[in-house]
């Protein structure tokens, strides 16, 4: 239960360091207008621009990298069978988010047991997205077809922040008999699962232990390995 409590305040702190806009801005991952490639049952790979309102989508070819004649146009209503065929946008970009390790394993040193941690940190991540955008269609049973979107998104890449560790006679083989929280400098790789909003992943990094006792602490220079979620800032 402490546990809980201490992250549900911890993700109302991340949430309450962005302003709105932020805010706004960490769905603006999902499809909106914009440059993509193009992908379809019937078509080769193709570089496009789409045009998004609230019913359809308008397609429109790249010829020497100026928009040109619309391609296609696909209904989020009710459309005939011309669109009854799989439909792909892909797009890559540059992700960054205000990310927490929700908890670290650190794996077995001086024949001590491992450790889950659970500590707190916060973290500043970017890396490199890949977002594919799924136009599926379903047939109802009055024989007409309606489009939806599907998105599915990874990204890798690199994160850096502050955080405390327990500082222990434990993890310090008994070289101290008190206990304090030692602050702590993070850093790793990360790779995420996207939504809209959040992301998940797995996390590797090393803690650089900000205080004299780091040469005598167990987990100097040893890595971690941990889960870690994110808040989209762009």
């Amino acid at each position: 239960m402490k546990l809980l409590t201490k992250y549900i305040f911890l993700l109302g702190g991340l949430v309450s360091i962005c302003s709105c806009s932020v805010i706004e801005k960490s769905s603006m991952h999902g499809f909106e207008s914009g440059y993509y490639t193009f992908k379809s049952d019937k078509s080769e790979i193709k570089q496009v621009y789409a045009d998004l309102t609230d019913d359809k989508i308008d397609v429109y070819r790249i010829k020497e990298n100026q928009i040109d004649n619309i391609m296609m146009t696909i209904p989020f209503l009710t459309s005939d069978s011309l669109f009854d065929h799989s439909i792909k946008f892909s797009e890559r970009s540059l992700d960054i988010d205000i990310s927490t390790i929700l908890f670290k394993y650190r794996p077995s040193v001086y024949e001590l047991p491992p450790q889950l941690i659970t500590d707190f940190n916060v973290a500043l991540f970017a890396g490199l997205r890949h977002d594919d955008y799924h136009i599926k269609v379903r047939k109802d049973p009055l024989g007409n077809y309606h489009n939806g979107i599907i998105n599915r998104g990874y990204d890798f890449g690199i994160f850096a922040g502050p955080g405390t560790t327990l500082i222990s006679p434990f993890t310090t083989q008994n070289s101290i008999s008190d206990e304090y929280n030692g602050f702590i400098f993070q850093f790793g790789v990360a790779g995420f699962i996207e939504s809209n909003v959040a992301s998940f992943g797995i996390a590797t990094g090393f803690d650089y232990l900000l205080s004299p006792d780091r040469k005598i602490w167990i987990y100097n220079k040893k890595p971690w390995v941990g889960f870690i979620i994110g808040i989209a800032l762009n």
